[in-house]
């Protein structure tokens, strides 16, 4: 049985352009998935602290070495972990903040980059035999004729990450230009209508 899962990140609900390309998104992956499992990770709804000393402390011991204190520093990074671990096909729904991603995004792969979970001490990516796809809604449009092209932060830095940790068939569904919805110049649904044959072929494959 495949498992999806999800990684939302924008706080904007029913008006974000991202979280109504993961609804499509996943429809798709359903019809095309029947039986399988969606698992979702709602970063807005979820209490992810930045680095501190006492995770890095943790990081770095052997986990035989643990006490308790950092277990717990580790608990929530686990729990992350192990989502992605289970999965066969990891989403991430991101808009752009100043061409790169959100805080909270950084946050999360932060604390799903360990050594000896998902990135060996060899410095191989550990998370092998999987897929991903990123769901990006941003205000500018980096396609290659773009004149900001080299602006295109997110999407390298995202593709960067994942191939790190080992997952290296990633497809990229741009949103881009979604700044016309907010400004009332097209619809969410025209807009999105012009991106779903993108968002249909990544849920289908």
């Amino acid at each position: 049985m495949s498992k999806l899962l999800i990684v939302e990140t924008s706080p904007r609900g029913d008006q974000s352009i991202s979280r109504n390309m993961t609804r499509r998104f996943v429809a798709e992956w359903r019809a095309a998935h029947p039986g399988g499992e969606v698992a979702e990770r709602d970063l807005m709804e979820t209490e992810l602290p930045f680095v501190t000393a006492p995770w890095l402390q943790a990081y770095f011991t052997p986990p035989e070495q643990h006490s308790p204190g950092m277990k717990e520093a580790l608990r929530l990074s686990d729990e992350l972990v192990a989502e992605l671990l289970a999965a066969d096909h990891l989403v991430i729904a991101t808009p752009v903040y100043n061409y790169n991603v959100p805080a909270a995004l950084k946050a999360w792969i932060d604390h799903i980059v360990r050594k000896g979970l998902t990135l060996g001490y060899d410095g191989q990516g550990l998370v092998t035999g999987k897929k991903a796809t990123i769901l990006l809604a941003s205000g500018g449009v980096y396609t290659e004729e773009s004149p900001i092209r080299n602006r295109d932060i997110a999407t390298q830095y995202l593709r960067l990450i994942l191939n790190v940790i080992g997952i290296t068939d990633v497809t990229i569904v741009a949103g881009g230009g979604a700044k016309v919805v907010d400004m009332g110049k097209e619809t969410m649904d025209g807009f999105l209508a012009r991106i779903e044959p993108d968002i249909e072929r990544a849920a289908s494959s």
